[in-house]
């Protein structure tokens, strides 16, 4: 395995990126920027890295699992800030509903891919950073920039925290 230092930097770019690039794709949808569909590319080749990055340990098929479900993660998200945007709640309401079910699959399949990794944790974890999220794109969309960025402060800190975690339970059951 890579030295620690350079492993876990591997995570927490990964994780940067996924958080880095969603707000792009938030601001480009909420200001109806020419650059979406650049963005919402960039975005969805995150889940990509994550397998790459991945599949080393955990073989093909777990880590294209992991990849699909963080492109499902993402597509959801798209639906839900468009929707939002729209000011159509009833179908907001449906996507945030996925997007959490969304996030317990992927807290489960973690937990049983990684004996250090806790599904109660991941679930924390990844509820905490939809819901900070949505609180990013609603004070985005709501023209809150003030707010929208010191949120964001807060979620690449969350994001890191997220990384470091999937870092360390892959050195514990690999080293």
């Amino acid at each position: 395995m890579n030295d620690n230092c350079e492993f876990t930097n591997l995570f927490r770019k990964l994780w940067q990126d996924h958080i880095q690039w969603t707000r792009s794709f938030i601001i480009s949808t909420a200001a109806d920027l020419g650059d979406l569909q650049y963005v919402t590319k960039r975005l969805l080749r995150n889940p990509t890295d994550f397998y790459n990055a991945l599949k080393p340990h955990y073989g093909e098929e777990k880590a294209r699992r992991f990849e699909k479900l963080l492109t499902d993660h993402l597509l959801i998200a798209s639906r839900l800030v468009k929707s939002a945007k729209a000011g159509d709640s009833e179908t907001a309401n449906e996507e945030r509903r996925k997007w959490y079910s969304n996030a317990d699959q992927i807290a489960r399949f973690l937990a049983n891919i990684n004996p250090y990794w806790s599904e109660n944790q991941w679930k924390i974890m990844l509820h905490e950073h939809l819901k900070l999220t949505e609180d990013e794109a609603t004070n985005r969309l709501m023209g809150q920039y003030a707010k929208d960025i010191a949120l964001y402060d807060i979620i690449e800190d969350q994001a890191l925290m997220m990384a470091d975690y999937m870092a360390k339970g892959i050195k514990r059951q690999f080293d």
